[in-house]
């Protein structure tokens, strides 16, 4: 059974995410933005988590050290108990090609790590009503 980690009101988001320095820079930002924030090194254990709670969105790698984030996001929209949370792919593969595998596997955006991933990321979340 899933359970809301809505903490006053805060989006619940999960970062699935596996370089620690990366991960630590979006959470913090996130935090500071109002938004509670759990973080996942890996595709399986980000899977899992998926089910374990409830989330208001999924930010998701695609470089990760186990299955990568396409395959993640697949599993995801294929398992109606999760389908419908949004997954934002936030990766350091910035080719059109990529992006359009990213979005075909069912991610609502897909936004490279440059110097303004962040920026994008928290317009992206006002946008959506997360913040």
């Amino acid at each position: 059974m899933m359970t809301s980690e809505h903490v006053n009101g805060a989006a619940s988001i999960l970062l699935v995410e596996d370089t620690a320095v990366q991960a630590m820079r979006f959470k913090t930002n996130l935090e500071e933005n109002g938004c509670a924030v759990r973080w996942v090194e890996n595709g399986l254990d980000g899977l899992k988590a998926a089910r374990e709670a409830y989330y208001d969105l999924i930010i998701l790698d695609i470089e990760l050290p186990d299955i990568n984030g396409f395959e993640v996001c697949w599993r995801l929209k294929e398992d109606p108990a999760v389908a419908d949370i949004p997954v934002i792919m936030l990766t350091t593969r910035d080719r059109a090609e990529d992006a359009l595998v990213g979005l075909g596997s069912g991610a609502i955006d897909y936004i490279p790590k440059d110097a303004f991933a962040e920026l994008v990321l928290l317009e992206t979340l006002k946008q959506m009503g997360l913040l």
